[in-house]
């Protein structure tokens, strides 16, 4: 997928205009792109499309002009998949604020027990951005960007239909799996080109 040019942003007014056009198509593309793992860690699979979306959210929520065009574009540009790979966010997502905070410090380095399995391959997630999301006394972020890097028997089993795919969580203070399969499993392999 190519990444997002100056050229591919609209104009804030043209933008504002079609708004809620936007929104919709923004919706029906992330609805198939979400898997939620367990309780409460739900992983958003990234595209073109969806960062188009986000690029122009930005801008008009925070109508900051041509300046915040540059800005914008390099914050979410790595999150769009290069071809072998898929991008997420990983969201730790509890309402209460008190619960989270307690629960962020006993999953310290959760994003490292990220796993997507295709067939028999164990694709790891990584850390898209050197950006420290745990600190030293074990308290993780609630928002993490991971990119896993396939190889091309990896990506061929994820785009097999008749192999298992799972997306799992491997540590020790939460472990879960969910099953990757239908229109989620088909937009996330249109990703593999």
């Amino acid at each position: 997928m190519t990444k997002l040019a100056r050229d591919d942003i609209l104009d804030p007014e043209a933008y504002a205009a079609g708004r809620a056009a936007h929104r919709r198509a923004a919706r029906a593309v992330k609805r198939h792109r979400r898997v939620d793992v367990g309780p409460f860690v739900s992983f958003y699979f990234e595209n073109r499309e969806t960062m188009w979306h986000q690029v122009h959210e930005m801008l008009h929520i925070e109508r900051g002009g041509e300046e915040q065009v540059a800005d914008e574009l390099d914050a979410y540009n790595p999150l769009i998949p290069e071809g072998r790979d898929l991008r997420c966010t990983m969201m730790i997502e509890i309402d209460d604020e008190r619960r989270r905070a307690a629960v962020l410090r006993e999953l310290g380095w959760i994003d490292g027990t990220v796993v997507l399995h295709a067939g028999g391959h164990a694709i790891r997630a990584e850390p898209l951005r050197e950006t420290e999301r745990n600190t030293p006394d074990g308290k993780t972020s609630s928002v993490h960007f991971l990119v896993f890097r396939f190889d091309d028997a990896a990506a061929a089993a994820f785009r097999d239909p008749g192999a298992r795919a799972s997306l799992d969580i491997g540590h020790e203070n939460y472990g879960h799996g969910a099953s990757i399969a239908g229109e989620t499993r088909e937009a996330l392999a249109a990703d593999l080109a």
